[in-house]
């Protein structure tokens, strides 16, 4: 069966001050997190004017796609949606069902697996469908690609370059960071027995990938971006912490990629940016942070070789023995199990 669009799917982000606290709203419906704490995030985003990169950034990749797909003579107009800010995606996809689009792809911008990285894309979807009714378009979410060949070399190229800026004769650590996540949370993506890896084995074979690519022989995986009450256990050590411990060590220089990332969004810039760079500088450590995927020449090819796996019948190019898992349609789960969010703990 063809296909007539492709869905660009992404998390969203304020694009002025106005926006900060409900797009923050929206971030965290139904999660109960206290007004207090909204206000503390959103002072990261008034410190860039209230505007977070990632809209303007995944418009920019959407033009890098339009015209790879040209390029390779494939057809498929591109829509953008969001799930917590304009556009948002229910929109976007009533606007399809509006044009005509009877079966579109659809690109979420996460790269893993996991509740947030993957099954919520599912969720979205869902919700979207269900809010255009029975005109909306069968949706097939593309799989992930966290070992594919191009992403990996993109964040090669990334890691050499901040090699480079920092001085090659530094000493510099290499540190992959990922945002983090409760432990809880930390679910295969898939069953076991159907090669189901959990989110920080996907990350963990990710920056194993870009080590083994750039000849670096020892590397350390931390995290970022931890929220929530301090009972519940995360995902550690985290970045700050980790240079404070390098430090210890006598460790001259750091190198940080964001592995766990595609584009430049506000916690990048915010936690690597600001407050990793802040502390090294503090410590007197050299400190350069690697650019991520999204910005790279390969990535609109990357995209563009997703869907030639459902126009085209391409191979799916992977560089690990990790399922390649991820693709639905209509939103239900690939695998019974797969990517379950968290359960939070009961009251006695």
């Amino acid at each position: 069966m063809g296909y007539d669009a492709l869905l660009w799917l992404s998390f969203g982000g304020p694009e002025g001050p106005d926006d900060v606290m409900p797009f923050l709203e929206n971030v965290t419906r139904g999660r109960g997190v206290p007004r207090e704490r909204l206000a503390e995030v959103a002072e990261h985003y008034q410190h860039f004017g209230g505007v977070s990169p990632i809209n303007a950034l995944n418009r920019n990749a959407i033009a890098a796609v339009e015209k790879e797909l040209a390029a390779q003579g494939i057809d498929l107009p591109v829509y953008f949606g969001n799930r917590n800010w304009d556009p948002m995606v229910e929109r976007t996809v009533a606007a399809m069902a509006a044009d005509g689009v009877r079966r579109a792809l659809v690109f979420p911008t996460s790269a893993y697996g996991g509740y947030s990285a993957c099954r919520q894309y599912d969720e979205d979807i869902v919700r979207a469908r269900a809010a255009v009714g029975a005109g909306a378009p069968d949706l097939v979410k593309l799989r992930q690609f966290f070992d594919h060949p191009l992403f990996i070399g993109a964040i090669a190229d990334a890691v050499r370059v901040a090699h480079a800026e920092v001085g090659v004769e530094s000493g510099a650590r290499t540190v992959f960071v990922a945002h983090s996540i409760p432990e809880s949370a930390d679910l295969a993506s898939g069953p076991p027995e159907e090669g189901g890896r959990r989110y920080s084995e996907q990350i963990a074979e990710a920056a194993r990938l870009v080590a083994a690519e750039t000849g670096i022989e020892t590397y350390d995986v931390v995290w970022q971006s931890r929220s929530g009450p301090p009972q519940v256990p995360w995902l550690e050590p985290d970045i700050v912490d980790h240079i404070d411990a390098l430090h210890a060590r006598g460790v001259p220089a750091v190198v940080v990629c964001p592995v766990g990332f595609v584009s430049d969004h506000l916690e990048v810039i915010w936690d690597l940016d600001n407050e990793a760079a802040e502390r090294a500088g503090e410590l007197g450590m050299g400190f350069a942070r690697a650019a991520t995927a999204g910005t790279d020449p390969r990535f609109a090819e990357l995209v563009v070789e997703l869907v030639r796996e459902h126009v085209a019948d391409a191979p799916a190019r992977k560089l690990s023995e990790f399922p390649a898992a991820g693709c639905t349609l209509n939103g239900e789960p690939c695998a019974p199990g797969c990517c379950e969010p968290a359960k939070r703990p009961t009251r006695a």
